[in-house]
C-alpha cells in the first residue's frame, strides 16, 4: 500500500506561489538582525522578551504595519536567552508537538499531499517521513475528498490520524467526507466508533495568494455537529493546541494562519497540553472586552498600544476555542467590562463573530452597557492585490475607532 500511494503522490500545482520554496529566508531570518532592522519583506518586533518575525507588507501605506506582531507592554530587559526553555518558530512548534505525540502513541500516524519527503507545504511535517516511514507519513494523490476519507476510516478503526489539508481551502472538496461521516459516525453507529482526528492546515488572508487560497473556512464548518474547532495563534499554543487535539477522541479542526508560521517565542522544554475548550486571557483590562483569535490577536494588540495611550483600558481574550465558546472566560468579562468588541479575519455573515454575538447576548444580555461591535472581513472574494487585500479585512485603526465609540 505504501509503494502504491508513494508512487502515486506528485507535487501539486497549486502550491502557494509564495511558500516555502520562494520565501526560504522567512524560514531562516537573519540572526545580525537589529530590533529596528528591515531587510526585504521581513519585519522584526520584540516586545516581552521575545523576537518575532512577521511579514511586512510591500509596497503600501506605513500608516500601520498590518501584519506586524503587537504584545501586552512589558518592560522586562531579561534577555530571551536567560529565561529557560526553547524557541521556536509556530511552525516548528506543530511539528514539534506532532512528533512527541508519534513518539508517545505509535497510532498516530499522518497523512496528505506532500507531507512525506517534501515534509509538507510549510515545513510541518519536515523529517517525519525518514524517521516514521512512509506508512506513518503517508504522501497522498491530490484527492482531498478519498484522502480525508481514509482518515476517517483509520480513525473507525483505532489509529489516530492528522490530516493535512494543503491549503484549507481544498478541504471544501472533503466537506461531504467532514460533515456526513467526520461529525456524525459517532452518533449514528450509536457510539460503537470514536473518530480520534485532527484535520489542520494553513489558512487565512495574506502574502497575496488570491481568492480560492486565502479561505477561512471556520464560517463553514461551525455548524457541523460532532465537530471541535481550535485556532492557534502563538508558538506555544499551537504546540499545547496540537498536542490535546492529537489526544483528543473527538474529530478536532485545527486552523492555522499562513502569516504566523515564522513567530518565534520561547516554549518550555517540559511537556505540556494546552485545553481544546479554554480561551487565553492576553491583557487584562477595565473598560472594553476585545475577542478575537488567530492573526487578529496581532492586529488587536497593536491597537491596544494606541488606546492605552488614549486613556483607554482593553481587556483582550484570545477566544482559540471556536467551538464550543469558553463562555466562562468570556461571561466574567464582560460582567466585568459590560462592553465588547469581537475582532475576527472570518467573514461577517454567517462567522464566528455572528455565533459569539449571539452567544453572548443570550447569555450575558443584562450585564452589557452598549450594544456588541463586531469587526469582520468583508463579504467578497479576497483581492490578489495587496492593497486591496489589505482593505477586505480589519485593521488596528478600525479597532481603534471601534473601541472610542463603545467607550463614548
Amino acid at each position: 500500500m505504501a509503494t502504491v500511494f508513494q508512487g502515486l503522490a506528485v507535487r501539486t500545482p497549486f502550491s502557494p506561489p509564495n511558500a516555502l520554496d520562494s520565501n526560504k529566508s522567512l524560514l531562516h531570518p537573519p540572526r545580525s538582525l537589529s530590533v529596528s532592522d528591515r531587510k526585504g519583506g521581513l519585519f522584526i518586533v520584540r516586545s516581552e522578551g521575545r523576537t518575532n518575525h512577521v511579514l511586512r507588507p510591500r509596497s503600501r501605506s506605513d500608516q500601520f504595519i498590518t501584519s506586524a506582531v503587537a504584545t501586552k507592554a512589558d518592560s522586562s530587559s531579561v534577555s530571551t536567552a536567560s529565561k529557560p526553555g526553547h524557541e521556536l518558530l509556530l511552525f516548528e512548534a506543530l511539528r514539534e508537538g506532532l512528533e512527541e505525540e508519534m513518539d508517545r502513541d505509535p497510532c498516530v500516524c499522518v497523512m496528505g499531499e506532500d507531507v512525506g519527503h517534501y515534509g509538507g507545504s510549510y515545513k510541518v511535517t519536515k523529517g517525519l517521513a525518514t524517521k516514521y516511514g512512509d506508512l506513518r507519513v503517508l504522501d497522498t494523490p491530490i484527492a482531498e475528498n478519498s484522502f480525508t476519507g481514509m482518515g476517517i476510516g483509520a480513525a473507525m478503526t483505532g489509529l489516530r490520524p492528522i490530516v493535512e489539508g494543503m491549503n484549507m481551502g481544498f478541504l471544501l472538496l472533503a466537506f461531504n467526507q467532514i460533515s456526513n461521516n467526520c461529525g456524525m459516525l459517532h452518533y449514528t453507529s450509536g457510539g460503537q466508533f470514536k473518530i480520534p482526528i485532527v484535520i489542520r492546515g494553513p489558512g487565512g488572508v495574506g502574502r497575496q495568494l488570491g481568492a480560492e487560497h486565502s479561505q477561512r473556512l471556520e464560517s463553514y464548518f461551525q455548524s457541523i455537529p460532532g465537530i471541535q474547532m481550535v485556532a492557534c495563534s502563538t508558538p506555544y499554543n499551537a504546540k499545547g493546541l496540537m498536542k490535546a487535539a492529537i489526544r483528543s477522541d473527538n474529530p478536532v479542526i485545527l486552523f492555522e494562519h499562513v502569516l504566523l508560521y515564522n513567530l518565534k517565542e520561547r516554549i518550555p522544554d517540559e511537556e505540556y497540553i494546552c485545553s481544546l475548550e479554554e480561551a487565553e486571557m492576553v491583557r487584562p483590562g477595565e473598560h472594553v472586552t476585545i475577542l478575537t483569535y488567530s492573526r487578529m490577536r496581532y492586529h488587536v494588540m497593536q491597537a491596544a498600544k494606541t488606546l492605552v495611550n488614549k486613556g483607554y483600558d482593553p481587556e483582550v481574550i484570545d477566544i482559540r476555542s471556536l467551538k464550543p465558546f469558553d463562555l466562562h472566560t468570556i461571561g466574567n468579562s464582560v460582567k466585568k467590562t459590560h462592553r465588547v468588541l469581537i475582532v475576527e479575519e472570518c467573514m461577517r455573515t454567517g462567522g464566528i463573530g455572528a455565533s459569539l454575538t449571539a452567544a453572548i447576548t443570550e447569555n450575558f444580555h443584562d450585564y452589557l452597557d452598549a450594544p456588541i461591535i463586531c469587526l469582520s472581513s468583508q463579504d467578497v472574494p479576497t483581492p490578489y492585490a495587496g492593497t486591496l487585500e489589505d482593505w477586505t479585512v480589519v485593521q488596528p485603526a478600525q479597532i481603534v475607532t471601534a473601541v472610542e465609540q463603545l467607550c463614548q
